[in-house]
């Protein structure tokens, strides 16, 4: 059986360890764009930032930033959990692309795992959450990643129409002495 938002949200204790990803329904209020070609998008989770998680037909996840950025990030719900999985910091990674170049992309990939606070404690939770849903590990979430984000389609207005941009940005982690330490 493939992974569904109803399947994962019934597993609640998991969706707990994904972090800032919170899954819902049925949105609070009205959303605050449009997708063309799409009459009612079905918004299926948010993130801390203010960011909403889209099922598009027939099977892509859409992200919209709350700072007019959006894009497919996954071909498929359950390739966006893995995603959320191996890479928490997927919109880093995107942060950082140079513009979307996978091979900045998988630097500042490098550079994130490499700061992360309790390694051993992070992968333990990885492998818990794919067991407790039945999931292998992605063999390249990032070039996955980046694949989506190059061939997103998907038209996204703000309500006053303005047309949303790529998720690929233009810094690289050479600007952030963090990282930029991280991946020496």
């Amino acid at each position: 059986m493939s992974l569904t938002p109803e399947v994962l949200a019934a597993k609640g204790e998991v969706v707990a360890r994904l972090g800032g990803f919170d899954i819902s329904f049925a949105p609070d209020e009205e959303l605050w764009f449009t997708i063309d070609g799409v009459e009612k998008p079905r918004q299926v989770g948010s993130d801390g930032a203010g960011g909403a998680f889209v099922l598009l037909p027939p099977r892509n996840v859409l992200y919209v930033s709350s700072e007019g950025r959006a894009g497919i990030i996954a071909e498929s719900f359950e390739a966006f959990v893995q995603l959320v999985i191996a890479r928490p910091y997927w919109l880093d990674i995107l942060k950082f692309s140079a513009g979307g170049d996978l091979s900045e992309m998988r630097r500042a990939a490098d550079a994130l795992e490499a700061t992360l606070d309790d390694e051993d404690g992070v992968n333990e939770a990885r492998e818990e959450i794919r067991e407790a849903l039945d999931l292998s590990e992605p063999c390249d979430p990032v070039g996955a990643l980046y694949e989506a984000v190059a061939a997103s389609d998907a038209i996204v207005r703000a309500t006053d129409g303005s047309p949303f941009t790529t998720l690929f940005n233009r810094f690289s982690i050479d600007k952030n002495p963090m990282l930029r330490n991280a991946a020496a």
